[in-house]
């Protein structure tokens, strides 16, 4: 079962750009008709012609009433050709010289737009430009009109994407493999401040950047039964005999790396049922029930994460994960065997990389078609799939670690839950036979959760069938060990092991921050765009004066932009000369948003009270989604916005604060936010932010960060340097005692005659005068339940933005702190993570 639907051997071969009899077309059309076909060349005459082209032969529009989407597509067309050259290139050298692969299998991919960043990496951004201003075609219009790719949800789909970025930019050989969402995550609107979700629409105009590949299919099977056939002198072969059948479809996008010369495949599935609809129920009237299967098997590919909050959600959510996990499997398996010819190869020429654990369900797809297809017995099969997958963890968090009801693995995926059970046995077994008796520490390793109604523990599957496990940051990765897998670290000491996360510095400051990269090159040069760690050379002119004063005129530039698109969007005015003080990120309550609003509150309540001080206009700048069924993250949401409406609106503030929630935050906003933050809010509870990137992108950019010692933080100071950031509260160990002798705030509270206003406040109905009980049930957390130390942190927090205010005033220090932080940040760049992953778990050269 599972076997390739007419898989096409000549699928990795990608397409050749142009058709012949098209520009023998367009060559009469422009009067030379002899002209010869060329390769497309990066000055602005030729990009011109080729724009021409593509607007005439694919759009099928004339120039004259061509659209700026027309113009968006015929532009993304030119580029993809340049893209797909260097694409047929590099996939030709990968099989020449037998290139170990990595396959990078994530949920998520938060690509964002992609027409300035493939131009940017080919080098013909301003080439481009040209081209189009000479057909009165402006090419930041045609950038905006690019949706976002909905393929991702917060950091984790986004570290993705600069990972995949970096792999191409390093010349690595590989393969990300993800799931083709129609609708994505959700696109949020604020309604009287409360967040509504609604079906994202991206690719209703098409996707000019991907290839389908119809030829490359895969069946996917689920529930039905196993059969165990009798087979003389061998193990009983177990034959699985799904009740259903999905096909997913391919659909592969080129990622380029810098300066083109090495391009990878993006290729992400789309799920599709054997049979559009059932004709024999629709000639007989039921025309909607003639189409149940084809919904049943497109639902897997509709929304990223669909709430798993009722049975069929859970259900849909483990289809999901199976669903890309055994058609990528598959995929890489038949390409293996084409190049290689057996599977007991497999190790030597495959890396596999499961970002978190929504993938895991892979390692145990891997063990079922090794065993059940190819006949590998099963000690070498084991063998061959450790040493070919590992996996990233991101998260302190138990329960988000994905554990799955046994009841519902053993109907979905019967034969799965077979070789779980196998693998759980023979894991245990061995360790008994080591001394490893406890009854408890048994339990804790043990790939059932007995304790909860028994489920499947997808971290322990993950870390069991896996030859390394990488935590994200420094703190992250000790912390794994001392908590989530403590347990199983005593039992494979030098399996864990460190890779900080990093950002690509093409997408985060050449492309979204073009004045700084330009300044940056006459300060220092232009080794920097190759090299990150060039950045250093900045650190020594820091205290140079004109180098500030320029600094300073690009970021109020960047600021000035920001402004406009609040106002078009928000309808609320805000002074670009103000300190910009930004938390943009998912909404949830580890990385308190609560604490920045309620420190907001407090600022609005000092400036009514203390007319005559002198403040610092300062700007809060609020932006992220929270999940469908978080309710609390959705009330802090609606929070924030009433808080916004009464401080905006009262004219005793004067100005000295403006408080703004962008509604659907995604990559190109995040574009457009991050060149202009002043002020960088990275303040999750200690020990429970695995890394963050939003942080690094911030810093790299010059923004000052105000955090607590979590995550990458404790890194970026150790880089920056203690006097250019801005740490306050609990440590990691202090969260842990505190938490141990209880959680309630009422002492912190008492403690703080600040926050005890606040708070006040808040109950009193000062910002929900419609419902003064509105946010009850938030303050009896903070008083009586707050686990992520709200209460306990504020003090600290407050503190350190009266510092950050007092710093603000002196310009000279603080734009010497700004310059710093671009200047040390280059350790933080992706490309340097990625070397660490091919040198140190994939086994892979890398090279520029």
């Amino acid at each position: 079962m599972n076997a390739p639907a007419r898989a096409s051997e000549s699928h990795d071969r990608e397409p050749e750009p142009g058709r012949p009899g098209a520009e023998r077309a367009f060559a009469a059309l422009t009067g030379d008709p002899n002209e010869p076909r060329r390769e497309i060349g990066d000055d602005a005459a030729e990009l011109r012609r080729v724009v021409l082209e593509k607007l005439l032969y694919t759009v099928g529009k004339d120039k004259n009433a061509a659209s700026d989407r027309d113009w968006f597509i015929a532009t993304a067309l030119a580029a993809r050709d340049r893209i797909v050259q260097s694409w047929i290139s590099t996939t030709r050298a990968n099989y020449a010289q037998d290139r170990r692969r990595v396959y990078y299998l994530s949920l998520e991919f938060l690509i964002g737009r992609l027409l300035v960043d493939s131009l940017t990496n080919l080098g013909i951004v301003e080439p481009m430009r040209a081209a189009l201003a000479s057909l009165d075609v402006d090419l930041d219009r045609l950038r905006a009109i690019e949706p976002d790719a909905a393929l991702g949800n917060g950091g984790l789909g986004r570290l993705a994407a600069c990972f995949m970025e970096s792999m191409s930019t390093l010349a690595v050989a590989a393969h990300g493999y993800g799931i083709r969402y129609d609708h994505g995550l959700f696109r949020q609107a604020i309604k009287d401040g409360w967040q509504h979700e609604y079906p994202e629409d991206w690719l209703s105009f098409g996707n000019p950047w991907e290839f389908e590949r119809p030829e490359v299919n895969y069946s996917i099977g689920f529930g039905g039964s196993v059969e165990a056939v009798r087979r003389p002198g061998a193990p009983d072969a177990q034959i699985w005999r799904p009740a259903e059948t999905v096909e997913a479809v391919a659909y592969d996008t080129p990622i380029v790396g810098w300066r083109g010369r090495h391009v990878n495949t993006l290729r992400l599935w789309s799920a599709r049922a054997p049979d559009p609809m059932r004709l024999d129920v629709f000639n007989q009237g039921d025309y909607v029930g003639a189409r149940v299967e084809q919904v049943r098997a497109e639902s897997i590919s509709k929304v990223l994460y669909p709430s798993d909050s009722t049975p069929a959600g859970q259900e849909l959510r483990l289809r999901q994960e199976y669903f890309f996990a055994s058609a990528s499997l598959q995929d890489l398996v038949r390409r293996h065997l084409k190049q290689h010819g057996s599977m007991l190869s497999l190790a030597e020429h495959v890396a596999i990389q499961l970002n978190d654990t929504h993938p895991a369900i892979a390692v145990v797809e891997l063990m079922r078609l090794l065993v059940d297809v190819h006949g590998v017995e099963w000690a070498s099969a084991w063998d061959i799939t450790r040493a070919t997958f590992s996996y990233t963890n991101h998260t302190l968090l138990p329960e988000a670690l994905e554990t799955w009801p046994v009841q519902l693995m053993e109907r979905v995926l019967p034969r799965h839950m077979q070789i779980i059970y196998l693998i759980n046995a023979l894991h245990l077994d061995a360790l008994r036979a080591d001394g490893h008796d406890d009854a408890r520490f048994l339990s804790a390793v043990s790939l059932i959760d007995e304790n909860h109604g028994r489920a499947v523990r997808m971290g322990n599957l993950a870390f069991v069938g896996s030859h390394k496990v990488n935590g994200v940051s420094q703190l992250h990765s000790d912390l794994i060990k001392e908590t989530i897998f403590r347990d199983l670290h005593q039992v494979y000491p030098d399996r864990i092991v460190n890779k900080t996360n990093g950002v690509t510095f093409r997408r985060w400051l050449f492309e979204a921050n073009p004045a700084l990269k330009r300044l940056l090159v006459d300060a220092i040069g232009p080794r920097l765009l190759d090299d990150p760690l060039a950045l250093a050379d900045l650190a020594p002119k820091a205290v140079d004066l004109d180098l500030q004063s320029r600094f300073m005129a690009q970021r109020l530039a960047a600021k000035e932009r920001l402004a406009k698109l609040i106002a078009d969007r928000t309808m609320i005015k805000v002074d670009p000369t103000a300190l910009f003080d930004v938390q943009i990120k998912r909404i949830h309550e580890y990385k308190r948003q609560l604490l920045n609003v309620l420190e907001t509150i407090a600022l609005y309540n000092e400036i009514r009270a203390q007319p005559t001080r002198d403040f610092v206009p300062r700007v809060k700048i609020f932006a992220g989604k929270a999940a469908a069924s978080y309710h609390m993250a959705k009330l802090i949401i609606k929070l924030a916005n009433d808080v916004a409406r009464v401080v905006n609106d009262d004219p005793t503030v004067r100005g000295l604060l403006k408080v703004v929630f962008l509604p659907n935050y995604n990559v190109s906003l995040a574009e457009a936010i991050i060149p202009a933050a002043d002020l960088s809010e990275q303040i999750s509870t200690a020990g429970m932010e695995a890394s963050g990137t939003g942080n690094m992108k911030l810093a790299l950019n010059g923004a000052l960060t105000i955090g607590t010692l979590d995550g990458a933080n404790v890194e970026i100071r150790e880089h920056v340097g203690a006097d250019n950031i801005f740490i306050f509260g609990l440590t990691a160990e202090e969260v842990q005692a505190r938490r141990a002798a209880g959680v309630s705030g009422e002492a912190a509270i008492a403690a703080s005659p600040v926050l005890a206003d606040v708070l006040h406040s808040i109950a009193s109905g000062v910002f929900s005068p419609d419902a003064r009980d509105r946010y009850a049930g938030l303050i009896d957390v903070l008083r009586h339940h707050d686990h992520f130390m709200v209460t306990a942190d504020f003090d600290a927090y407050y503190a350190a933005q009266r510092a950050v205010a007092t710093r603000w005033r002196d310009r000279k220090s603080w734009w010497r702190s700004a310059i710093l932080n671009t200047a040390q940040m280059g350790w933080f760049s992706s490309d340097r993570t990625i070397s660490e992953y091919a040198s140190e778990i994939w086994n892979v050269p890398t090279r520029r």
